[in-house]
């Protein structure tokens, strides 16, 4: 048995005692066993792709209008400075809200892929929540 097998054995062993811990964070009842594509898990995981969707799409929309958008458009229109954080704190809110709502759906379907899922969940809120704070920043 190489170094790999131990190495596998032992990032599993972690997984599954963080796995417990992750799931009273979101909230998620005690785990189900997997269920086919065609029986109500596949249902699960079709709605956990949806809201994927839609909460990166928020994120990536709250991202482009901080870092590109508004920088641009609002001094060339002549707005004020105070414009971008009026309308990114709330975009920012719904975003991570939806964030937060879809890594649930993944840990609840018990998907395959629930832990890279969260891990650029993670890092996908904390940029949004960076501008958050940058725009409450901005607007104190």
């Amino acid at each position: 048995m190489g170094n790999g097998a131990v190495a596998d054995r032992t990032r599993g062993a972690r997984l599954e005692r963080a796995e417990p811990v992750v799931r009273r964070l979101l909230l998620v009842p005690e785990k189900r066993p997997r269920t086919t594509e065609g029986e109500a898990g596949g249902a699960g995981e079709a709605a956990a792709h949806r809201m994927f969707n839609v909460s990166i799409a928020l994120s990536g929309l709250r991202c482009i209008l901080g870092y590109v958008i508004l920088p641009v458009v609002t001094p060339a229109l002549g707005a004020a400075a105070r414009v971008g954080p009026v309308i990114g704190i709330p975009i920012a809110v719904v975003a991570l809200v939806f964030d937060v709502i879809a890594v649930r759906r993944f840990w609840v379907a018990s998907h395959r892929w629930r832990w890279g899922i969260s891990a650029i969940y993670v890092v996908v809120m904390a940029m949004v929540l960076a501008l958050l704070i940058r725009d409450a920043v901005h607007l104190a």
